[in-house]
């Protein structure tokens, strides 16, 4: 065992070499799935090298094999084909290069393919990514919209043209990227974050045309799902015709049917919106105008009551009252003071008739004392008091005499 390597002694680049071969030959051999980027066939020799992608990332590795591991395996392998192969790692010293060296090759087939998608769907779908209740609404009128496909595609024509048909003025920002093939994927999760990170984009439409099940491959990878479920931003998924159902269309927020059925999800028709303004409008001044007839149905109903009709009638009818009132309150007065006059007279009468000058008048007179006692008896007097004699009319003086 070598030593360890420090900065005193550090290890050879043969010793790096040698221990790198041994660490990468303790893998053995292992199944690797890829896709086939490229195929270089040396002339004259038996020995073929691929270019072995990760369908995800932008990851490759070569393999060297045998024409005849190719012919076995996969004789009609071109280079986008998806494969599995029976490898082991080797490394070169010399060139200081990493290679698979495959002794087998399978290529998989359409129906293998679908498999592998329906197993990914059902994983994914129970990862919750296809659940309804986290789809988002797409905006009435995006400020801009983002827009992944194909450079000068069809797809992309279709989305551009009827977007600007239906409203002229909306903006787009395009990311054209390569929609098949091994370098697909990483370059469409690339320009999905970028258009994610744009704070100006409202959302994103990833578009394509047709193709075969192979072609639209990228749109059911699974870096790209996670990639989409990840995003901030709405995404639209427009991918090939109607019948055609990758992955991506389960996972974005709303499906597109075709890429021009995404333009006509994304933004309103503003015909249409002009007339449905118009429509509203109309119902509005139908609205208005009926109102008015009816509140002026309802004026002439309420000026057609006598009370408006002839409104003095009700002051009439009030001053009237008041008059009544007030005779009714006059004669009631006048007939309590001839009471109380009466009463007053009956009164006065009593009064005079026990009155002491009514007595005098009959002929009496009131005898007092010089001290003002009136006199009731003779034994009140002595002889000699001067008395004073009160009459109706006068009055007189008189000496008591004794009897």
């Amino acid at each position: 065992m070598s030593n360890p390597s420090t900065a005193d002694e550090p290890w050879p680049v043969r010793v790096v070499s040698q221990k790198i071969t041994a660490w990468i030959g303790k893998l053995g051999w292992v199944w690797v799935d890829g896709q086939v980027a490229q195929i270089s066939r040396r002339p004259g020799s038996g020995v073929v090298f691929l270019t072995l992608r990760d369908p995800a990332s932008d990851l490759s590795l070569t393999v060297t094999t045998s024409h005849d591991v190719i012919h076995a395996g996969a004789p009609e392998l071109a280079e986008g084909a998806r494969v599995t192969l029976h490898a082991k790692p080797e490394f070169y010293p010399a060139r200081g290069t990493l290679s698979l060296r495959a002794d087998e090759i399978r290529q998989v087939g359409l129906g293998e393919l679908l498999a592998r998608l329906e197993r990914l769907k059902k994983h994914l779908a129970a990862e919750g990514l296809f659940a309804r209740e986290r789809k988002r609404r797409l905006p009435f009128l995006p400020g801009r919209v983002g827009l992944i496909t194909g450079r000068a595609s069809a797809a992309e024509r279709d989305v551009l043209v009827n977007a600007r048909r239906r409203w002229p003025s909306v903006d787009f920002r395009v990311m054209n990227v390569p929609v098949q093939g091994p370098t697909a994927v990483p370059q469409i999760i690339d320009a999905l974050k970028v258009l994610d990170g744009d704070d100006t984009i409202d959302v994103i439409v990833i578009a394509r045309g047709g193709g075969s099940v192979e072609d639209l491959l990228p749109f059911s990878d699974e870096a790209l799902c996670r990639a989409v479920f990840a995003a901030r931003t709405p995404v639209v998924s427009a991918i090939g015709h109607e019948t055609d159902s990758p992955l991506l269309d389960h996972v974005a927020d709303v499906r597109a049917s075709t890429p021009t059925n995404a333009a006509e999800r994304i933004v309103p028709d503003l015909a249409e919106e002009q007339k449905l303004i118009a429509h509203a409008k109309a119902r509005l001044d139908r609205a208005v105008l009926h109102m008015i007839d009816r509140e002026t149905q309802r004026i002439e109903a309420w000026r057609s009551r006598p009370v408006l009709a002839r409104p003095e009638a009700l002051l009439d009818q009030r001053a009237a009252e008041a008059d009544a009132l007030r005779d009714r309150a006059t004669r009631n007065l006048e007939h309590r003071l001839r009471r109380a006059d009466d009463a007053l007279e009956h009164t006065l009468a009593r009064l005079r008739a026990l009155s002491p000058a009514k007595t005098l008048e009959r002929g009496y007179a009131i005898v007092q004392r010089s001290d003002g006692h009136v006199v009731r008896a003779a034994g009140e007097v002595a002889g000699g008091d001067i008395l004073r004699i009160r009459l109706a009319e006068g009055e007189l003086r008189a000496t008591a005499q004794e009897s």
